[in-house]
């Protein structure tokens, strides 16, 4: 998502940096032509400076008596060193516009750094906190207090009110900008090649195997629903055993397809039947977007997140109440309905030209 968002940038005509954090070089990249990439191991950063290895080390013990709290040390420092390394660039670049922070994590190591320029992207619900945790309430003053907030959907903007009520931190200001959609893109990729694809129809799903896909329900749903296509499940991850375990139990084993993960899933996208997503919650369900660009019929289980802020309109039809039987029903329903015909027009929201105008305006 942070590549797409720099893309879409720089395709508006704006000069484009992405910045990330990790210690090693990613494989995901962004056009170079268009994007300045910046590699910038933050944690590397802290140690170098003064008192730095003294910082994490202090941070490590303050954890073991307050669990989930090294971003309070951490994050101060990593502030610091960000500022750093952000006027090195300035000085050779020029002042930048604004500054666009995505995700917790990032939150966490660069908690320190303030300034009108910083917006703050939350990807997902926050549902885990409690107010008489000191942690979580050092969580929501140090990261979210006020900021300029960006909620990827209604159901994250909701969720971080909750969050802002319980805990008592105050945004500067909070807005919904969804996460650009690369309709184009997709589109030239759904047409490349794929040896391996399933020579008859078949149901999709395309996620990480982690509890949060809740693919449990997922087969579930499918071993009680009537369809005779094939399971195909695009994807690797930890619950891979106990999910292909599951399905022998229920039975379905010889129809459910783990295929584990695939770097270009759109031209499994474009053959789908249908897409089916299971999960316990999503801060959008940006795999949705993705099928709809390459044509596909979607369902969906009403999870807390952004799933609604996909299915509106002519599609509200196509999300079932969160459990294996409402699934089901949905599947089977469609399914004999033959799908239905995808409106590019639905996509509209999410392309990347109007996502990229709200942050501008912000």
């Amino acid at each position: 998502m942070a590549i797409d968002l720099a893309e879409s940038i720089a395709a508006a005509g704006h000069e484009s940096h992405l910045m990330y954090f990790k210690k090693r070089k990613t494989e995901l990249k962004p056009d170079p032509q268009a994007v300045n990439i910046h590699h910038f191991p933050i944690t590397q950063a802290i140690y170098r400076q003064a008192f730095g290895g003294l910082v994490d080390l202090s941070a490590r013990i303050s954890n073991a008596f307050m669990r989930k709290s090294l971003f309070i040390l951490n994050g101060w420092a990593g502030g610091r060193a960000f500022a750093k390394k952000l006027e090195e660039l300035e000085n050779r670049f020029g002042r930048f516009d604004k500054i666009i922070f995505r995700g917790f994590g990032t939150f966490e190591l660069t908690w320190s750094f303030r300034d009108d320029r910083a917006i703050y992207v939350l990807e997902n619900i926050w549902h885990s906190y409690s107010a008489t945790r000191l942690v979580d309430r050092k969580r929501g003053a140090l990261l979210l207090h006020d900021r300029k907030l960006v909620a990827v959907s209604h159901g994250v903007k909701e969720s971080i009110e909750k969050a802002q009520d319980t805990l008592g931190f105050t945004p500067k200001s909070i807005r919904v900008i969804t996460n650009p959609c690369p309709v184009e893109r997709i589109h030239r990729l759904m047409v490349e090649p794929c040896s391996d694809l399933p020579a008859e129809p078949y149901l999709l799903n395309v996620a990480r195997l982690v509890p949060q896909k809740n693919h449990a329900l997922l087969l579930d749903a499918y071993a009680r629903s009537n369809a005779k296509l094939p399971l195909v499940i695009v994807g690797e991850g930890p619950l891979r055993a106990e999910l292909e375990a599951k399905a022998a139990a229920l039975g379905i084993r010889d129809r459910v397809n783990f295929v584990g993960a695939k770097t270009n899933p759109y031209p499994w996208m474009r053959h789908a039947k249908l897409f089916v997503l299971s999960s316990r919650f999503e801060g959008l369900g940006v795999v949705l977007l993705e099928a709809l660009a390459c044509g596909t019929p979607i369902v969906a289980v009403d999870c807390p997140g952004g799933v609604r802020d996909v299915f509106e309109g002519p599609l509200q039809c196509y999300l079932a109440a969160n459990s294996a039987d409402a699934l089901a029903a949905l599947i089977d329903r469609t399914l004999n309905e033959n799908g239905y015909t995808v409106d590019p027009q639905w996509l509209n929201k999410f392309r990347p030209s109007n996502v990229v105008e709200e942050f501008v305006h912000y």
